[in-house]
């Protein structure tokens, strides 16, 4: 049973015509015969009494006759819906980030997307990039971005966008007045943390120890579980701290911190996109991962 069958069943149904359905349908007349008499050898049924002018639904068809109809709804209103996510009228998706990416960044990028696509509705949730690893494995998100590189099975990490950690201080500390600062230096200096498992600590250890530092041999007053926290910190003169550029621009602008640069030490890092790699794509993922992807989206709504 198909539903060109189901079709052309309720069309001679409701006609009581062979000849008026193909019409309809346009058909040839023994195509629409075939159609039916494959339905009924499909059932084992008889579903129409054949007379000279007309034909009339036997019990069987009287019967089939409502469901038909109601799955040939259900097909419409189906295919309706597909059109739509094709069309990217409609669709849903969850993004994972980590704090960076999901506190400063995906907001801006998420808010242009809705204005190309409003229909799509879109669920960002933010955590440590150890938990948006999690969220991956176990198909909670269809996408993640990170501030650090993911590996492990299932995982696919491919590099997103480019980020500078920088180096602030208090306006009042005697770092401000200066250009820049050896990495003897900052050794001894009081710092403040993101937690273990963050990507900006892990960027800021892998820097580190390329150069020969342990980030746990170096003093710290305290560790905090975010971004903003830090900076907050640090704007109370409680110590220094590495951050992210893209967090750091409005307390800059303000003169309520002061960036300094660490001598000799590469800060640079990659955000990045994760997906699982056997991930059931759609098109609403696939439009976003495009629009985020895209360059001149990027300078138009991360005005950095």
């Amino acid at each position: 049973m198909n539903f060109k069958q189901l079709e052309a069943f309720i069309w001679v149904s409701e006609l009581q015509s062979f000849t008026r359905a193909a019409r309809q349908l346009y058909m040839s007349q023994p195509a629409v015969s075939f159609q039916i008499k494959a339905l009924e050898e499909d059932l084992q049924v008889a579903l129409f009494q054949r007379g000279d002018k007309k034909v009339i639904l036997t019990e069987a068809g009287r019967l089939l006759y409502p469901e038909a109809k109601q799955m040939i709804r259900h097909y419409n209103r189906i295919k309706a819906g597909l059109d739509d996510l094709k069309g990217l009228k409609t669709g849903h998706l969850v993004i994972g980030a980590s704090t960076i990416p999901g506190e400063y960044l995906l907001p801006l990028l998420i808010g242009g997307f809705k204005e190309k696509y409003p229909g799509i509705q879109v669920v960002l949730k933010v955590a440590g990039s150890g938990q948006v690893c999690r969220w991956i494995r176990d198909r909670e998100i269809d996408l993640g971005i990170t501030g650090a590189t993911l590996e492990g099975e299932g995982i696919d990490c491919q590099p997103w966008l480019m980020d500078q950690l920088i180096l602030i201080v208090h306006p009042t500390h005697p770092w401000a007045t200066l250009d820049v600062i050896t990495l003897d230096d900052f050794k001894n200096e009081s710092m403040i943390l993101r937690e273990q498992g963050s990507g900006t600590r892990r960027s800021l250890e892998q820097r580190l120890g390329e150069k020969g530092v342990s980030l746990e041999k170096i003093p710290h007053t305290m560790e905090l579980g975010s971004t903003r926290a830090v900076i907050t910190a640090v704007e109370a003169n409680l110590g220094v701290s590495i951050v992210s550029k893209y967090a750091v621009q409005q307390s800059l602008e303000l003169g309520r911190i002061k960036k300094v640069q660490l001598d000799g030490v590469d800060l640079s890092r990659y955000l990045y996109q994760v997906r699982h790699t056997q991930g059931i794509g759609g098109y609403a993922i696939e439009a976003f991962i495009t629009f985020v992807n895209d360059m001149e989206n990027r300078q138009r709504f991360l005005k950095f």
